[in-house]
């Protein structure tokens, strides 16, 4: 997600700014705002939904697997549609242990993807901190990275590989940034040595808002800043659309899986052909319980023959 002005210069960065990009409402606009009464309601409800799912969660721990996870999906979608944003999703979830992959905009993508595939997520260490999200964050399992030192990269994706071997799932934006939509990076291919090592599938997804504008966090755009241009924006809308899954075993490396993954998210029009051929998406919803993470991440996970060690690259 977005981070400070100054980064490491392995990271990647994007062009995308707060004022470029984020058309923060001072009722200028071409388009009329939410009003001042409906937003405050939105923020009040959303962040309700939010404390009341945190507040929760330890009394739905004993639950069976499937329910959780489907109070999880519940949950989410409740949450984002609190905040006043409409979503309309396209495609069928992929079964069985996954890494999910997404273009990343804003950190509604993160609970947009919850809401259909539930997942430990992977993202910067700041989350951490972050008010009442971060507690979300680390309560749903997130595997915090710290960005800054490119020698944690191998142990995270040791880490996720280790989940999805236990049958789980693991979401990732792998453009290693926040976008505003408009624009979009390149999907680093560390992260998908996990599911090399792994022997799993690749689930991609595609998040697009309307306006962008409203939805887009990047640069150093301060978190509350966000929040009040979603509440404010009149009818924020998103569209995640579920890509036919990858097979992993079908691409030689990391950087093949990875340039197939982006170019399955790449907006319509755009995408060029994949030359291996694509798996069906099932037409089940993935086993819940696939996504527990009950295992240690710090296991060995039992990986097979893969083009390249994630220990040994970590591009």
């Amino acid at each position: 997600m977005n981070g400070p002005a100054t980064l490491p210069p392995w990271l990647p960065t994007a062009p995308c700014t707060p004022g470029r990009c984020a058309a923060h409402p001072d009722g200028t606009g071409p388009e009329p705002g939410a009003g001042p009464l409906r937003a405050l309601a939105r923020l009040a409800a959303g962040t309700a939904t939010v404390l009341l799912g945190v507040l929760l969660a330890p009394a739905a721990a004993p639950l069976p697997a499937a329910a959780r996870l489907a109070l999880v999906r519940r949950w989410t979608r409740t949450a984002v549609r609190a905040f006043g944003v409409r979503v309309r999703y396209a495609g069928i979830p992929a079964t069985g242990p996954l890494l999910v992959v997404a273009n990343h905009v804003s950190w509604l993508d993160i609970p947009l993807l919850a809401a259909v595939l539930p997942a430990r997520t992977v993202a910067k260490a700041e989350v951490r901190h972050w008010p009442v999200l971060g507690l979300v964050a680390a309560l749903g399992g997130t595997l915090f990275i710290d960005r800054d030192r490119l020698r944690a990269l191998p142990g995270t994706v040791r880490a996720m590989a280790a989940i999805l071997a236990a049958g789980g799932r693991v979401a990732v934006f792998p453009e290693g940034s926040t976008w505003c939509g408009r624009e979009r990076g390149r999907f680093r291919p560390a992260a998908f040595q996990a599911a090399l090592d792994a022997g799993c599938a690749v689930q991609p997804v595609r998040i697009d808002y309307r306006p962008a504008d409203a939805a887009a966090y990047v640069g150093d755009d301060p978190l509350g800043a966000s929040l009040w241009r979603v509440v404010t924006a009149r009818r924020p809308t998103a569209e995640v659309r579920l890509a036919d899954p990858l097979p992993s075993g079908r691409y030689p490396d990391r950087r093949a899986l990875a340039a197939a993954a982006e170019r399955a998210v790449a907006p319509r029009g755009t995408t060029r052909q994949d030359p291996a051929r694509r798996i069906p998406a099932q037409r089940a919803v993935a086993s819940d319980s696939a996504n527990l993470s009950s295992p240690s991440v710090h296991q060995r996970a039992s990986s097979r023959p893969a083009a390249a060690s994630s220990s040994r690259t970590p591009s």
